[in-house]
C-alpha cells in the first residue's frame, strides 16, 4: 500500500513478544529503505514531550516505529517517524489529524502530529496485543466472541461515521485486540477513495474472517485488503466454481444462523446495508455471554413473524436471506435499536414471541393495526446550561456557559490557564457543564466539541438541581455518581461522543465533567465549544 494512505497501528508477535508496526503488515525485505541520517536514539526527547524508549521496527512504508513516554501525562505512547518531513509527509499527518478529532474506545487514540522539516512524526496509544489476523491464526473465534469483535468495530464506525468521515480501511490488520481483551480500531485513510458503506460491509468481513479465518473479500479486496496489507497472510474465502464465497455455516460447525445471515446480508452487494449506528445497535443486542445465547432464537433474533400462522409476514414467506437489511417500509417497524431484519427460517411460536415482542403487521393487515415506527433520534433542545465549579469561591470562570449550546463552533466557553499540571494545577478536582434538557428524555448520544486535544473527562448523570453557587455545585458533583454512555477514562481530540445509552432510561440532567486539562501556552486550559444531544 503507498505510504500516502496515513499512520497506521498493528501488532504481530515476535518471539512471544507483542510489537506495533504500520499498514497492518510487518516490515519485511520489499519495504522501502528507512533514512538513518539523523535517526533518533533512545532517551531523546521529541517535541520537550514524548521521550523514546525502544525502536520497535520499520513498518511497511519505511517509517520507524518507536515505544515512549509522553513525559507530561507519564504514559506510553507509539511514535511513527518519517525522513523526511514536509511533503513527503502530508498524508500522514492529514490523516492523524483528522483521526485524533474523533474519541471513542474502540477507536486507537491520536495524540499529537508534528512535522520538523527534516522528520515528521505521529505520537499515538500505545496498545499491548495483537491484530484480529494474527489471532485468528489460532483458530476461528467462537460466534459470541466474534460477534463482540464485529459489535465494537460497528461501534468505532459510528463514531467515524457521525462526524461525516470514513474510515477506509478495515480488515483484520486494523482491527486489534489488546491483552485487556479491549478492542480497537486503527489506520484510518484520508484520500477519499472509500464510501462509509465500504465502512459497515467491511464489518461483514471482519464477522467472515473471525468466523471462519478467511478473508472474503480477495478476489475484490476492500481497502486495506490487497497483498500490501498482508495478503498471503490471509487466506481467501472458500468458494464454489463460480467463485462464490461459501457461507460461514458451510465453512465451520456451530456457527448460528441469524449471525451467518447478517454476515452474509453485509457482504451481499444486492442488499442495501444499514447505517453504522444501526449495524452496532444490533450487533450490541447480539452481543451477550455464551451462556445466555440461548435466548437468542438460532432462525434469528429479529424476524418480522407474523401474528398468526395462518397469515405469514412477507419476510417469512420469502424463505430466503436476501430481505434482511435495507428495507425502508420494514425497518418503519422495527423495535429502537433492532432495524436490522433477519429471515425467518422457521422454529416454535413461543420462542418468536420472546424474540419478537412487537411483529410486523402483515401484508394484509390494515394500517392501524401497525406497530408504531420507532422513535427517531433528534437533536434535544438544552432548557438550561451553565459551568458547575464546586472549588472556587470567585465564581470567576463560570460565565458564558451559552456559548456551549449556540450553534458555533467557533464560540464557547474555556477555563483560565492554569500552570504546572494539568488537573487544573492541582486546585481543583475538576470544573463541568451541567445540562437540563427540560424533562426525561431517552438519550442515544452525547458529543462534546473541545478547543483542543489532551483533556480527559467524563458523562454523569444525576437528578439534583441546585443553586448556582460553590456550595450549590458541590452539593450537585456529591450527587452525580453515575457515568453513562459508553464508559472510558481518556479522551484525546477534540470531539469526544459518548453513545451505548440505555434505550430504557431516560435522562433530565446531564453533566459533562473535566478532570484533566492539555496543554496550552504557558500552562494548561480547555475550551468547550459546543455540546449536542442526541435522543428522542
Amino acid at each position: 500500500m503507498p505510504s500516502s494512505s496515513g499512520p497506521s497501528i498493528d501488532t504481530i508477535t515476535e518471539g512471544g513478544r507483542v510489537t506495533q508496526v504500520g499498514e497492518g503488515q510487518e516490515a519485511d525485505e520489499s519495504a522501502p529503505p528507512v533514512m538513518t541520517f539523523g535517526a533518533p536514539t533512545a532517551g531523546e526527547i521529541l517535541a520537550e514531550r514524548y521521550e523514546l524508549v525502544e525502536h520497535i521496527n520499520n513498518d511497511s512504508a519505511g517509517r520507524l516505529v518507536w515505544r515512549g513516554v509522553d513525559v507530561i501525562l507519564r504514559r506510553p505512547v507509539a511514535v511513527v517517524l518519517r525522513y523526511p518531513g514536509g511533503d513527503s509527509a502530508t498524508e500522514m499527518l492529514q490523516a492523524a489529524v483528522a483521526a485524533s478529532r474523533v474519541i471513542h474506545p474502540n477507536l486507537v487514540g491520536v495524540y499529537d502530529a508534528i512535522d520538523e522539516a527534516e522528520r515528521a512524526y505521529v505520537v499515538r496509544e500505545w496498545v499491548d496485543g495483537q491484530s484480529l489476523r494474527d489471532l485468528a491464526t489460532e483458530g476461528p473465534l467462537d460466534p459470541a466472541r466474534a460477534t463482540a469483535i464485529g459489535n465494537a468495530v460497528a461501534s468505532a464506525l459510528a463514531a467515524v461515521h457521525a462526524t461525516g468521515m470514513v474510515h477506509g480501511n478495515v480488515h483484520p490488520g486494523t482491527v486489534m485486540i489488546s491483552d485487556e481483551g479491549r478492542v480497537v480500531l486503527a489506520d484510518a485513510r484520508t484520500d477519499g477513495a472509500d464510501s462509509q458503506e465500504n465502512d459497515i460491509r467491511a464489518v461483514g468481513g471482519i464477522l467472515y474472517f473471525a468466523l471462519t479465518g478467511h478473508w472474503p473479500h480477495a478476489e475484490a479486496p476492500l481497502h486495506g485488503a490487497t497483498a500490501g496489507h498482508g495478503r498471503a497472510a490471509i487466506p481467501d474465502g472458500v468458494r464454489d466454481a463460480a467463485g462464490a464465497i461459501a457461507a460461514p455455516r458451510q465453512v465451520r460447525a456451530g456457527v448460528p444462523a441469524y449471525l451467518d445471515d447478517l454476515t452474509m446480508d453485509l457482504l451481499d452487494a444486492e442488499i442495501a446495508p444499514p447505517s453504522s449506528d444501526v449495524l452496532a445497535a444490533e450487533l450490541a443486542r447480539l452481543d451477550v455471554p455464551a451462556e445466555e445465547e440461548h435466548y437468542l432464537d438460532n432462525s434469528g433474533p429479529l424476524r418480522f413473524a407474523a401474528d398468526t400462522e395462518e397469515e405469514p409476514s412477507p419476510l417469512a414467506a420469502a424463505g430466503g436471506r436476501k430481505v434482511a437489511i435495507g428495507i425502508a417500509g420494514l425497518l418503519a417497524v422495527a423495535l429502537v435499536g433492532l432495524l436490522i431484519g433477519i429471515s425467518a427460517l422457521g422454529g416454535d411460536g413461543d420462542k418468536d414471541q420472546q424474540a419478537n415482542p412487537a411483529p410486523a403487521p402483515t401484508s394484509s393487515a390494515p394500517a392501524g393495526d401497525a406497530t408504531p415506527a420507532a422513535a427517531t433520534a433528534r437533536k434535544l433542545t438544552v432548557k438550561n446550561v451553565r459551568i458547575i465549579d464546586p472549588d472556587s469561591k470567585d465564581r470567576s470562570e463560570v460565565d458564558g456557559a451559552d456559548k456551549v449550546i449556540d450553534g458555533d463552533e467557533d464560540k464557547g466557553w474555556e477555563t483560565e490557564t492554569y500552570r504546572d499540571r494539568p488537573n487544573f494545577g492541582n486546585l481543583k478536582k475538576g470544573m463541568g457543564v451541567w445540562i437540563d434538557l427540560g424533562e426525561p428524555h431517552t438519550v442515544k448520544s452525547v458529543q462534546a466539541v473541545l478547543s483542543a486535544t489532551g483533556a480527559s473527562a467524563q458523562l454523569l448523570a444525576g437528578t439534583t438541581n441546585a443553586p448556582s453557587s460553590s456550595s450549590g455545585d458541590k452539593q450537585l458533583v456529591a450527587s452525580y455518581k453515575t457515568p453513562i454512555g459508553q464508559p472510558f477514562e481518556d479522551h484525546d481530540g477534540t470531539t469526544m461522543t459518548f453513545n451505548g445509552f440505555d434505550a430504557d432510561t431516560k435522562y433530565q440532567y446531564l453533566l459533562f465533567w473535566i478532570t484533566e486539562l492539555p496543554p496550552s501556552e504557558g500552562g494548561f486550559k480547555l475550551g468547550v465549544q459546543e455540546i449536542t444531544v442526541q435522543g428522542s
